[in-house]
């Protein structure tokens, strides 16, 4: 992992221009943005047609050359929904598409360049139709891997991992892992374990959010802007 060079005021700063940008630019995008949401370089979010919902807690992470694209499609054949429920995760290259309707569940986990669609987008005949389009429900506390795709019509249950680069095109119970293409079941999970959620690690402290900045106070104390700037324009092997 490479080291942060900024010193506390810059990143400071910055994230301070993150939730400016979020709250000027993007917010007016989505039909609700819930409390608390973090979205780290927004301007690497598109968000395109309504409604787009997100809950409290969540947390979306993009990229320059991995942006996250919720799209909802809206005609007199088809009219989309994209739900996101509290404390997920949506990491760089996520695209939900929707000409029906997507509901993800709270606590769920997005890895980079996962792509939920709930359209074929084309008829095999007809090019120019959207073709076929069935929800996607998918539960609480679900994990799906790198490079996954979720097509129309799929339910997957509470707390399932769809493994990387699996392509689920019919439905998955609770309490599994599925993987492949098509994706299949291959492990069943202990529903008599408990499991930690991301809602957990938000309500163990009231006071989460100082803490971390707290850490940042320590972890970046010993860089200087004099550093920062000659590790920006003078980077060493050392860095």
């Amino acid at each position: 992992m490479r080291k942060d060079h900024r010193p506390y005021v810059i990143k400071k700063a910055l994230l301070k221009f993150q939730r400016f940008y979020t709250a000027h630019f993007l917010r007016p995008h989505f039909a609700a943005l819930g409390k608390s949401a973090t979205i780290i370089k927004p301007w690497y979010v598109e968000v395109f047609g309504s409604p787009v919902v997100i809950g409290d807690h969540v947390t979306v992470v993009a990229t320059s050359d991995q942006r996250v694209r919720l799209s909802v499609w809206t005609d007199r054949q088809v009219s989309g929904h994209i739900h996101i429920g509290d404390y997920g995760i949506v990491c760089p290259g996520v695209r939900v598409s929707s000409a029906s309707e997507i509901h993800i569940g709270d606590n769920c986990m997005l890895a980079n360049g996962v792509y939920v669609t709930d359209s074929d987008w084309h008829d095999i005949y007809n090019r120019i139709g959207f073709g076929k389009t069935d929800p996607i429900n998918i539960a609480a506390n679900v994990w799906i891997g790198d490079g996954a795709i979720v097509c129309k019509g799929v339910s997957i249950g509470e707390n399932s991992i769809i493994g990387a680069g699996a392509v689920v095109v019919t439905s998955i119970p609770s309490n599994c892992i599925a993987a492949g293409n098509p994706a299949k079941v291959v492990k069943h999970l202990d529903p008599q374990k408990s499991f930690t959620t991301r809602q957990q690690w938000f309500s163990k402290s009231a006071n989460l959010y100082a803490e971390i900045d707290q850490l940042d106070r320590q972890l970046l104390r010993d860089n200087t802007l004099r550093h920062w700037l000659r590790y920006l324009l003078f980077p060493s092997k050392k860095d």
